[in-house]
């Protein structure tokens, strides 16, 4: 445990924002898998869910909780998994 009170403080900080960050990470898998679900299974709101998942993504990145890198590869990976499920 630290005893500068500044560091006191930046711990608490941290944790509040670790569990955030958290919580955006795992909101982010979720919308994931909800659009690839609904795209495999052909439901009528697939293209709203894929928007959803790509909101959420980009939202991500610009709040830093993911690298804008990382950001577009996943924006890539799930067109061309919905594109795919779409064309077959």
């Amino acid at each position: 445990m630290a005893n500068i009170k500044s560091q006191i403080k930046r711990n608490l900080q941290n944790e509040r924002r670790r569990l955030a960050n958290k919580a955006v990470r795992s909101e982010l898998k979720t919308r994931r898998k909800n659009a690839i679900a609904g795209a495999d299974a052909g439901v009528e709101n697939a293209e709203q869910l894929l928007r959803l998942a790509i909101k959420k993504i980009d939202k991500a990145a610009a709040k830093g909780v993911i690298h804008k890198n990382k950001a577009a590869r996943d924006r890539s990976r799930l067109m061309r998994r919905v594109n795919a499920t779409a064309a077959s």
